[in-house]
């Protein structure tokens, strides 16, 4: 594959060990979307292709299940150690393939990707594999052959997220990257051959949700399967396992409410909400893109996201001033302009933003960051997830409504609260349905579990918790 952004023609699959041509194979075109040029082509990937990957991981399955901690701590370091010493080319594909600004690829996509390794390494050293109590002795055992489908909005992080745990726990894998954004995973390939990955234990079978996807899903030689992706892609891929019984984990969508209850730090509060709502061009499932406020203090919020909102600087990922770049592919544009446009139409109030690309950018798939005020919940714009840089403020009366309001949804991902009484954040977010809550924007941890209620779905990734969906629990009774 050439590493400069003229050129990304990869036809290959990682299997067994070793790079395989599907030159031959149907070619899916990779779209720049600044340049909106197709910038390479990668294989689509077959059933057969599958076959091939899941019967290596299988056989490998034997071996690398009965690894030892060290051995495999030894070899997430090395993972480790070559993620960071190619930081810049895995921040490049990323600009390439998904439109990140340069810096934030180098500030967020990448070293947050990278602490996901320094996590499970973390954890893996002090994990009991084996616990006895009263005569029972507990084994948590490595589930087997694991399917992992990662999407296109966080192309390395969402991929670390899921083969660390899997490689800490002693399973092996069958990666399906999204065809859309595949140049920061056929780059992972490498390191983990480069890093001594034992033939069989991480395959790369690129290509489409309908083929691939599909045929992970169904396979009755996989025992686990983790899709992080849409809700409609979510029930897919379960529907399609339930025939075989294997574990389903999955990370869908969100609309995350964003709760500023009357004694929050508006002056800053806003500002930082409407820029994490934003962050990634909004393109984050955990993105708190419904600001709750009191309505007492709606006029006030409205001017300080429209200040925060004009601070944001669109335009060329390559371009290390670029706080915001494009939207990752043709079909989401289109999905976020057809949003904005439904949130005009159903009456809520603009105050900026709008439809169409920022002023002075002819070219490109560049949204506006546009601001709904005075929504109401029946709005679509309150209710779908946009998965684009659109913030909606929603005014309430009380305490109770507003916390009615923020689980007034189908999704359960992330919530915040924003509070000067901490106490009181807490018991606030004790009500909240969301599988995580952040008081008062916290740092970001590699340890705290992540994961949703109702249909953000099932399961957690991240430390201890993402380590565990990876493993089956085995009871000797008798030891």
């Amino acid at each position: 594959m050439a590493a400069d952004k003229h050129s990304w023609e990869d036809s290959r699959f990682y299997i067994d060990g070793s790079w395989q041509d599907r030159t031959r194979a149907a070619s899916i075109a990779v779209v720049d979307p600044f340049s909106e040029e197709i910038v390479g082509h990668v294989a689509a990937g077959s059933s057969m292709d599958v076959d091939l990957a899941v019967a290596a991981a299988r056989r490998a399955f034997e071996t690398f299940s009965r690894s030892t901690v060290d051995e495999r701590l030894a070899l997430l370091g090395r993972i480790l150690a070559l993620l960071e010493e190619r930081a810049e080319l895995f921040a490049q594909a990323i600009v390439t393939e998904m439109g990140a600004p340069i810096g934030f690829a180098r500030t967020a996509h990448v070293p947050f990707a990278i602490a996901h390794v320094r996590a499970q390494m973390e954890v893996l050293q002090r994990y009991k594999f084996l616990s006895i109590e009263g005569g029972i002795a507990i084994s948590k055992e490595p589930i087997g052959v694991c399917a992992l489908i990662t999407p296109w909005n966080w192309p390395l992080y969402q991929l670390t997220a899921k083969v660390a745990p899997a490689i800490a726990a002693g399973c092996t894998i069958v990666l399906k990257p999204s065809e859309l954004s595949p140049y920061s995973a056929q780059l992972f390939a490498q390191v983990m051959h480069d890093a001594g990955a034992p033939p069989g234990v991480f395959n790369l079978v690129g290509g489409t949700g309908e083929v691939v996807g599909a045929a992970l899903a169904a396979h009755p030689d996989i025992d686990m399967i983790s899709i992080t992706g849409s809700t409609r892609a979510g029930v897919l891929v379960a529907q399609a396992a339930a025939v075989t019984v294997k574990r389903v984990v999955q990370e869908l969508g969100g609309k995350s409410p964003n709760l500023f209850l009357d004694d929050a730090d508006f002056e800053q509060g806003v500002a930082k909400g409407v820029l994490a709502g934003m962050r990634n061009a909004g393109q984050s499932c955990s993105a708190p893109t419904r600001m709750l406020v009191p309505a007492s203090r709606l006029a006030e919020v409205e001017a300080l996201a429209v200040a925060a909102a004009a601070g944001i600087t669109v335009g060329d990922p390559r371009n290390e001033k670029t706080s915001m770049g494009p939207i990752a592919n043709a079909a989401q544009y289109a999905r976020v302009q057809a949003m904005i446009a439904s949130g005009i139409d159903d009456g809520a109030k603009l105050i900026c933003g709008g439809l169409g690309r920022p002023v002075g950018l002819a070219q490109g798939y560049f949204v506006r960051p546009t601001v709904f005020s005075d929504v109401t919940p029946d709005m679509r714009v309150a209710r779908e997830e946009i998965f684009g840089p659109v913030l909606v403020i929603m005014p309430y009366q009380d305490e109770a409504e507003a916390i009615a309001i923020a689980n007034d949804t189908v999704y359960g991902l992330s919530a915040s609260v924003q509070s000067g009484d901490r106490e009181r954040a807490q018991r606030v977010a004790a009500q909240l349905r969301a599988g995580q809550v952040h008081i008062n924007y916290p740092a970001w941890s590699s340890h705290a579990p992540f994961g949703g209620y109702k249909r953000s779905g099932n399961g957690r990734e991240y430390g201890v918790h993402g380590l565990e969906e990876y493993l089956e629990t085995k009871a000797v009774i008798g030891y």
